[in-house]
């Protein structure tokens, strides 16, 4: 596989490790040996069983109404029978009059890239205009580049010297896409001109909001008041808010900024968050001064925050919202309290990193639209600590909300005002206050979601590759398949704090030579594995739809999982059925629907990516960009990032 940081992690807290938590309960009481039907029935059954609605004269949907599709290691998208695919709005289609055509061999500059669609396609959703199915914005997630696609051979080489325009067409390259769409004859198209169509990337200036505004951390040479800050980077999953604004996710920030100083200058924080010693892969800091560490220190600190974006307002700034935390953002699942009080469920994406809610101190007004979007502005951010729980033979755990404030006990003594003068601070510095407060490390956190007539809360845990050493507290030696595990808030009410938990699956291969916790959990079998589950979303009915970024070897371990996927999940039965298959090299990412769910967008992200992966081909993408994958077609020149709608051919709701 292509090497990722996020498997590396940077967390040295020696906090209690959630898999020692769930091998207490599997080794405790047989979790894992009763197939988890037993803990899933017990945990969520009363919950889960009246998904149907209260009217006994309407039916219940059909969940899981398609043929499972089978794997297969091609270079197209395969959907089930009865259902047709689309591709649209590729990376370096245009989105305005005087956009540039695609030129199909890397030959773009900054200013030609700054018209066009993004690359690597992730988060997006979709926003109706007028309630219709028909015609909406399409706002969707760049959340990096390959640079073997990205740029000419020459400039990797090194034979034409890197520039600043490079640096800016790599810059325009991330962000995001606001895109009107509309179905015009049976086909989705981009509407060209429209007023809503925006490119919003690295260079895009962004007002800083909440606690950290103004803040002293947040003051650079080019914004000495510390409020507004150029861009956004590495913007992975998504949110949506019940007031019609778009959440981007800032991930992986750290890997854009390094020093050209020759001196490891770093501070705790920027160690903690993973900013490299020296260069940086993407090089911008040999152009673009805001980039090295050693020259501006705080410039890292604007970086790793959730974006509100109004899709509907091209005129206004995107809003850093500090109140939320700075982690590597994966996405931010919204619900509402029993006390209309806004809560938001993130995931900090990296091995042994933390789960995360914010709970606002405002509430939820539909009759106040205006209010509602000073929702996010302040409010209380807590992380999760998971415990094995005290009731013998329940197949479940139970866990704690600890709010990051400064009157908050640490586990070594005294609070976190001890640490941090201010909020601001604290908030700039998330992952050390989760660390004093003995959150629990987790097998790299990424989407999270809420059902959305239960409110239970689903999260995946990707994998963490990295552990080399069995126990009887880690029985998996590496953690190579991932899982999803489930909460259910006390009370049934989302700013609870205290929470109990299960898993919904483990991701396994029954055909594994060890056997046991490496062949899955029970709702795993030979046709529906899967590994690295990553995208996570539940439909309006309450479909459960999984999305894989994980080893498509086909091989070993592997063997019979095929290219990255997408599946279905009914929560209530447990059953799990393969409903996508992506093309070669890539991830599937992303999701979304028209309002009557007859229309389902998702993102292929990075085909043709192969890196040191087993199956990479013996040609290199400078002799030949098709080698690796010609998705979405051979005439592009290159593979590139695309959306995929797809529908029932019978007109009727996707997945039934």
């Amino acid at each position: 596989m292509t090497f990722d940081s996020d498997d590396i992690p940077t967390n040295a807290s020696g906090n209690t490790h959630f898999n020692d938590i769930a091998a207490q309960v599997r080794s405790r009481r047989g979790f894992l040996k009763a197939g988890l039907a037993v803990g899933a029935v017990g945990f969520l059954g009363g919950g889960l069983s009246a998904c149907g609605g209260g009217d006994n004269d309407t039916p219940a949907p059909v969940m899981l109404g398609f043929s499972a599709v089978a794997t297969n290691s091609g270079d197209t998208i395969t959907v089930p029978t009865g259902y047709r695919s689309a591709v649209f709005c590729r990376w370096g289609d245009p989105l305005f009059p005087n956009s540039p055509a695609w030129r199909g061999d890397a030959g773009e500059d900054s200013e030609a890239q700054r018209l066009q669609f993004g690359d690597n396609h992730d988060g997006m959703h979709f926003f109706p205009i007028n309630g219709s199915s028909t015609e909406g914005l399409l706002v969707m997630n760049h959340e990096y580049i390959n640079d073997e696609f990205f740029y000419t051979p020459d400039i990797r080489s090194g034979a034409t010297p890197w520039s600043l325009d490079h640096v800016r067409k790599g810059q325009h390259g991330h962000g995001v896409s606001v895109a009107h769409v509309r179905l015009v004859n049976g086909a989705w198209q981009v509407v060209i001109p429209s007023a809503y169509n925006r490119r919003i990337h690295a260079n895009t200036p962004m007002v800083i909001t909440g606690p950290a505004k103004g803040h002293s951390l947040m003051r650079t040479s080019a914004d000495p008041a510390g409020e507004v800050v150029l861009g956004t980077l590495n913007n992975c999953g998504n949110g949506f808010t019940l007031w019609g604004t778009y959440l981007t996710c800032e991930e992986n920030f750290n890997g854009y900024f390094g020093t050209t100083a020759g001196a490891d200058t770093r501070n705790a924080n920027q160690r903690r968050y993973g900013i490299p010693a020296a260069q940086s892969g993407y090089r911008w800091e040999l152009h673009d001064r805001r980039f090295d560490y050693a020259a501006e220190p705080n410039e890292s600190n604007r970086m790793g925050w959730i974006v509100e974006i109004d899709p509907f307002d091209p005129s206004s700034a995107p809003k850093k919202r500090t109140a939320l935390g700075r982690i590597k953002h994966e996405n931010a699942a919204q619900t509402l309290a029993a006390d209309k009080r806004v809560v938001v469920y993130m995931g900090d994406d990296q091995a042994n990193d933390y789960v995360y809610k914010f709970v606002s101190d405002g509430r939820y007004d539909p009759a106040t639209p205006q209010l509602n979007r000073n929702l996010l502005e302040t409010g209380t951010l807590y992380v999760a600590r998971f415990s094995a729980g005290a009731t013998a033979n329940d197949m479940m755990g139970t866990g704690t909300w600890i709010p990051l404030t400064l009157t908050t006990p640490r586990t070594a003594g005294g609070t976190l005002a001890d640490l941090y003068p201010d909020m601001g601070t604290l908030l700039v510095n998330t992952r050390l206050a989760a660390d004093a407060v003995g959150a629990t490390p987790m097998d790299r956190p990424e989407w999270v979601t809420v059902h959305p007539s239960t409110g239970e809360v689903y999260l995946t845990l990707t994998n963490n590759s990295g552990r080399t050493v069995a126990d009887e507290a880690n029985p998996r030696t590496s953690n190579i398949y991932g899982q999803i595990v489930r909460w259910r808030e006390a009370g049934n009410d989302a700013a609870a704090i205290t929470f109990e938990w299960d898993l919904f699956v483990l991701a396994g291969n029954p055909a594994h030579p060890a056997g046991g916790l490496q062949a899955g959990s029970s709702n795993i079998n030979a046709n529906n594995l899967f590994n690295s589950p990553d995208g996570l979303a539940f439909d309006a009915q309450g479909r459960l739809w999984i999305q894989t970024d994980g080893n498509f070897s086909n091989t070993g371990n592997y063997a019979g999982m095929g290219n990255n996927q997408m599946l279905v999940a009914d929560p209530q039965t447990r059953e799990i059925r393969r409903f996508l298959v992506g093309p070669s090299g890539c991830e599937i990412t992303g999701i979304t629907w028209t309002p009557d769910q007859k229309y389902l967008f998702v993102n292929v992200q990075h085909p043709g990516e192969y890196g040191n992966h087993p199956r990479r081909p013996a040609a290199t993408p400078e002799a030949d960009p098709l080698a690796f994958s010609q998705w979405p077609e051979a005439a592009g020149g290159r593979p590139r990032a695309a959306t995929v709608v797809i529908w029932k051919e019978n007109g009727g709701v996707v997945g039934t």
